[in-house]
Formats: structure tokens, sequence, C-alpha cells
């Protein structure tokens, strides 16, 4: 007799492995797609005002961590001048809403295309050296940054600030928090895009020899050119939501220390990995933020953590959960 049951066809094999493929392609992982679902339910879990303010601020350090790894994980090039152009978007984005009282929406757009443009520019003079000249070079240009915020007095206030309204009429932090989320997303899935692009294969490659990418026909210049360009547009963009966020933007959003604790999360996640710094500032600013007796002495804890990092495990949690993943995997296998 035949059964009544009527079987679904499968799915064929050519079909599952082009599935397999696109979503690697976007890096859309279940471990990445479970963490923005836990984070887009906020409302069910974190009620309290004080916990989504912490989210938004472990959030918005994660996406700076990851936007500062792009550029210092593939084409090996520290940006110390990084907090520099994160600033400079806070600033531009605050301008367009106050002085050409256009929305926020058109100021962090147009925060980003002012960054990218100081970072091309900062580019063209740094990115031609080698070695520590281009730390020095683009922490230079953030340090110049600070220093025009501050004596600019009749467009910036200096060192009193200016107010910046917030992004909508009455939303709440966990707005803020949705809106941030978005646009966490949007530059993880572009970036992680362009680094699985040819682009991003040349960035590898200028990245972990310089040498031997130039004799293979890889113009070295150009591709890290367009890497700090975007490192630097998409810095800028965060740090124009930040200012509406905050509600004021002063100097102080420039200096070097902001500079050293993205890069710090950055390593500590696992240099080359994008997500890893978000982990990491997931695990270590909550901390930081319940023990107010250490914050005064972070940056100290953050050196520490960071140079045993890199003597330790240079691969980070990053390289954890890799080897954590492959071990589970061979384990499944052979049962």
């Amino acid at each position: 007799m035949e059964s009544g049951l009527q079987h679904r066809p499968r799915t064929p094999p050519r079909r599952r492995s082009l599935l397999r493929a696109w979503l690697s392609a976007w890096g859309l992982s279940p471990v990445f797609v479970v963490g923005v679902a836990l984070l887009a339910l906020a409302p069910l879990w974190a009620r309290d005002a004080y916990l989504q303010r912490l989210l938004v601020v472990s959030l918005y350090f994660g996406a700076l961590a990851m936007t500062f790894d792009f550029t210092g994980g593939f084409i090996n090039a520290v940006n110390f001048g990084f907090a520099g152009f994160v600033g400079l978007g806070a600033y531009v984005a605050t301008l367009v809403v106050r002085n050409a009282e256009l929305s926020a929406w058109v100021g962090l757009p147009a925060a980003a295309l002012a960054t990218g443009l100081v970072g091309f520019l900062t580019g063209l003079l740094t990115l031609p050296l080698r070695g520590i000249y281009v730390s020095l070079m683009s922490w230079f240009v953030g340090m110049t940054l600070m220093a025009l915020a501050g004596a600019l007095k009749d467009v910036t206030r200096g060192a009193r600030g200016l107010v910046v309204p917030p992004m909508a009429e009455g939303i709440t932090t966990l707005g803020y928090l949705y809106v941030l989320l978005v646009m966490a997303v949007a530059l993880y899935l572009l970036l992680h895009r362009i680094i699985r692009s040819r682009a991003g294969l040349a960035f590898r490659a200028v990245g972990q020899n310089f040498d031997a990418a130039c004799a293979s026909g890889v113009d070295p210049t150009r591709y890290k050119l367009l890497n700090f360009t975007l490192s630097c547009a998409c810095a800028g963009f965060l740090g124009g939501f930040y200012a509406h966020f905050v509600g004021i933007v002063t100097p102080a959003i420039m200096d070097t220390s902001y500079t050293m604790e993205v890069m710090t999360l950055s390593f500590i996640g696992g240099s080359g990995s994008l997500l890893g710094g978000v982990v990491a500032s997931f695990l270590l600013i909550p901390i930081f933020d319940s023990l107010k007796y250490l914050m005064e002495y972070r940056l100290i804890i953050y050196g520490l953590m960071l140079i045993l990092v890199m003597i330790f495990y240079p691969a980070g949690l990053y390289g954890l959960y890799q080897t954590a993943a492959q071990a589970l995997r061979q384990r499944f296998q052979r049962r």
C-alpha cells in the first residue's frame, strides 16, 4: 500500500550550497543572527533605562572597534588618530542640524562624507609611508583636528561644546538603541562584503606581506587608501550618532584615550575578525561600568590586557570561538 503521507522534496544540494555561499558572503552566521535578535528583543529583557543606556554604549564602542579593525586587522595600519575622525563626524552632524537647520538623517550622511574626505586626504599623505610613520602621521592629524575644535570657538564654542538636539522628537534610549543597531548591522554587512570581495583579498595581501603583494601586481597605496577612507567615513558616521545620543559634543571626544580604548577592544576581540571587538565591548564595558572605582584605571587595565593578549593569544576572543567551534564540529562528526 502506498502511504498517504506526501514527503516534501529535499532542497537540492546545489541550491543548499549556493544558499550557504550567499550567507557566508554577507557574514550572516547563526551567532550573528542570534546576537542581533537578542538586541532587537531588548524591551523584553532590558526594561531598565540604565541597562538600555549601557547596551547603547556597548554597541557603540563595539561598532567603533569593528570599524577600527577594518583598517588595523586587514591592511595592518593602526590609525592612532581614529578618535579625531569620530569627533569630526560628531561636529559635522551637529553643525548640519544647528546651523543648516537640516534633519539629523541628513547630518549623519554628511558626517560620513566629510570624514571620508578628510580620511582620503590624510591617506594620501600617510599611506605611502610604512611602519610606525603611518600611525604617527594619523595621530598628528587627529591631534590637529582636536586642536582646531578647541580653537575655532566661533564655530565649535571651544571647550564649552555644542548642545546637540535629539535625532527625533521624543526619542527614547530604546529608540537610540534600535537606530544604532540598524547602523551597526548595515556597517557590518558593508564591511564584510568588501572583505569577501576582490578588494578584500588585496587588503589581506597588503597587510600580511607588503613586498609579496607588490610583486604580485597589487597596488598597495590604492587599496590602503580605499580601506582608510572607508574606515574614516564609518567612524564619522558613528560619531554623528553619538553626538545626538549624548546631547553635547566637545573636543574631549577626540582625545587619544578613546582611540586606545577602541584599539584595545579590537585586538582583544581578535584582529581581522570584525565582530570580535563587538563581543569584547559587550563583555568589558559593562564590567567597568558596574565597578565604578575601576574607571580611573581602565586605560591601565586595557593596556595590560592588550599586552597579555598579544603575547599569549594574539587571535583574541575570535580565535577562542574558532577553536571551540572546530572542536564541537569534530565531535559531532565522530558521532
